[in-house]
């Protein structure tokens, strides 16, 4: 197919993905009802095609860490490269140019307790033609945490119910968990690929594939790490996207936050600090659907006093490590 696009079996793998990345093809194809090889091609020309990708992540609270909303206002001339040099850090994700590439919007990730030297800002790009900087807060995650709804509809519950890994253990709160160097390494691989192989990741970390294996496991059981998938929203038809920033009363906020959650124009959503209190991601079909989500979808939310959006024009870097040819 040429140009890429994504029949249903290429959704269903997408869905199965997002349920387990790390789910053998084996299992997706039983659930699927077609062949190992079949399942493993088509994964092959998705993830080839930069179309589909696999991560594994950290939790930021599990290592101690924040994660902070950055939005730079620039000139036109200055947003490609400073969004280039903000892809290219290892704790940056979601870097995006805003409202006809005069705005750049990124998620930084810092320790809770950083000292002088580690100050939010001082890491950012400097250059004059950057125009107004501001970072807020992401205090929680309130919807698209399982995934954007238009890339998890592919699936029937009984399949997701046989993909789906064995429930994570409640983890009490507690102190952060010390990751070791030979983890580090574990991580930096699986941010690049979530589906790397034991033998891969045993080479990246000294360690036998047993022990990855059973390190991976420890990690997700604990919470610790989790794998999603990164993929084009225009693959599946919606070609219309854009940050959303909501100004919420207070009483309002866990109502609205409910709401959003099940709304499925709603790629991500979080409660953020600032002047607006939740910001996230809207994903629509076309313009004339983004037109009426916003004006049916979040003007009937009680408590809403303000909606701010800016169509997205590039993703720069999504939630993995940025790929550099």
């Amino acid at each position: 197919m040429d140009p890429l696009t994504l029949d249903a079996l290429d959704r269903q793998l997408a869905h199965a993905l997002q349920v387990d990345g790390r789910a053998p093809f084996s299992q997706i194809a039983a659930v699927l009802g077609t062949s190992d090889r079949t399942i493993a091609r088509r994964y092959r020309r998705l993830r080839s095609a930069g179309a589909l990708r696999v991560v594994g992540l950290p939790h930021a609270a599990a290592l101690g860490h924040v994660d902070w909303l950055v939005r730079m206002r620039c000139t036109p001339d200055a947003a490609v490269p400073v969004a280039a040099a903000l892809a290219r850090r290892a704790d940056t994700s979601w870097v995006t140019l805003l409202s006809g590439g005069t705005e750049i919007n990124c998620i930084t990730r810092t320790r809770a307790h950083a000292d002088e030297s580690e100050l939010l800002l001082q890491k950012l790009p400097r250059t004059p033609r950057v125009t107004a900087v501001t970072a807020h807060c992401v205090l929680r995650a309130v919807a698209g945490t399982s995934g954007w709804p238009g890339r998890t509809a592919a699936l029937d519950p009984d399949q997701v119910a046989a993909l789906s890994p064995e429930p994570e253990a409640a983890t009490p709160p507690g102190e952060p968990v010390t990751l070791s160097t030979a983890d580090n390494q574990l991580l930096t691989a699986l941010a690049k690929d979530g589906r790397a192989s034991n033998p891969a990741l045993a080479a990246a970390t000294g360690w036998s594939e047993t022990t990855v294996r059973r390190r991976i496991e420890q990690l997700r059981r604990g919470n610790v790490i989790y794998f999603d998938v990164d993929v084009e929203p225009a693959l599946f038809g919606h070609t219309a996207e854009a940050a959303l920033w909501l100004t919420v009363a207070p009483a309002a906020l866990t109502a609205v936050s409910r709401a959003l959650a099940a709304h499925p124009q709603i790629g991500y959503a979080a409660a953020i600090t600032g002047p607006a209190n939740i910001a996230g991601s809207v994903i629509c079909r076309d313009l004339d659907e983004l037109y009426e989500y916003l004006a049916d979808g979040i003007g009937s939310l009680d408590g809403v006093s303000r909606a701010e959006t800016a169509p997205i024009v590039r993703r720069v870097k999504g939630a993995g490590t940025l790929l550099v040819p």
